[in-house]
């Protein structure tokens, strides 16, 4: 049975005319009106994070569907908040990317198909908190969609890795197996590459030896 587009209804409600004809269609009417109310997966809004980009474990997002409800008149309604979804982060055993999602991310969710509640707070397996079945309640953020061109980033192309931000922080040993090309100066410990000197040389026109190991 062809499913009839919304803007070509000319009824009312969501019973079809030939719904009221026959078992089978009544059936099939209870059985739609029964999935309807099941949650799988949607584009959201995100509208508040509990994390700000500081190293903390995972936190949780609060969303916004987009996409708006609508009853039998034709009429739309935009979903309310739903708080509390784990959002997804590339993480494996003690490494981990650390990129949390910002108000006004567009990403997707997912939904359990029983109540997470538990596993959310114990992190290990348990019984379902309630008898809801694929409910906005049990949503998970997988990560961004539909979101337009980042400022910082890390690009893999063509064998390049480009890394865009206004600072780059390495907080440990850099060990580099080939030559860096640098554009603008080097400092180490507030020493210039570009414009050092070196103390205990007598002015003249020779050049001071090579570096000592």
């Amino acid at each position: 049975m062809a499913q009839q587009s919304t803007t070509d209804r000319v009824y009312n409600g969501q019973a079809r005319p030939a719904t009221y004809f026959g078992n089978y269609n009544q059936l099939y009417f209870v059985i739609q009106q029964a999935l309807a109310k099941m949650q799988t997966a949607t584009i959201v809004k995100i509208v508040e994070c509990t994390n700000t980009g500081d190293l903390e474990p995972v936190g949780f997002v609060n969303v916004i569907p987009l996409v708006d409800q609508i009853d039998g008149n034709n009429n739309t309604y935009p979903h309310s908040t739903v708080f509390g979804l784990p959002y997804m982060r590339y993480q494996g055993g003690n490494n981990a990317i650390i990129m949390d999602p910002s108000p006004g991310d567009l990403g997707i969710a997912v939904f359990a198909n029983r109540d997470i509640s538990n596993i959310k707070t114990q992190k290990t397996n348990g019984a379902p908190a309630s008898f809801r079945q694929f409910d906005f309640a049990d949503g998970m953020y997988i990560g961004g969609i539909l979101n337009g061109t980042p400022e910082n980033f890390i690009q893999f192309k063509s064998g390049v890795i480009t890394i865009k931000a206004q600072n780059v922080i390495i907080d440990s040993n850099l060990q580099v197996n080939g030559n860096i090309v640098a554009q603008q100066d080097i400092t180490a410990d507030s020493i210039s590459l570009k414009t050092h000197i070196h103390s205990g040389v007598q002015t003249g026109g020779s050049n001071t030896g090579q570096p000592v190991s």
